[in-house]
């Protein structure tokens, strides 16, 4: 059996960061894009339940493939082995800061 491979993706969404795993992570025909497939979430069969992989799971519930836009992506890990999936509150004083987006001021000189 070939041995998969595992990547950990973070990404911004709505004031929050989320980290996810999965199998497959190529780039998007659609310009701008990330292409992130065969989502891995934990076994059902595990004694504890994290309640945050839950809801991703269930958000993610049907979804074959998401498309995630570029400026939206912190950074892409290959690993060893899978972690847990999470949402990460970027409100509620955690220490993680959105980069910078540039703001546009038109010039109102003619």
């Amino acid at each position: 059996m070939k041995h998969k491979n595992i990547y950990k993706v973070m990404f911004h969404n709505q004031d929050k960061i989320y980290e996810i795993y999965a199998h497959m992570v190529n780039q998007s025909d659609m310009f701008g894009f990330i292409e992130v497939a065969e989502m891995i979430f934990g076994e059902k069969t595990e004694l504890l339940i994290d309640p945050a992989e839950e809801k991703l799971q269930a958000e993610f519930s049907g979804v074959e493939c998401s498309y995630i836009p570029l400026s939206a992506v912190i950074r892409i890990d290959k690993v060893a082995k899978q972690g847990s999936n999470k949402i990460i509150s970027t409100t509620e004083g955690s220490n993680i800061t959105a980069f910078p987006s540039p703001t546009f001021t038109p010039d109102n000189k003619k």
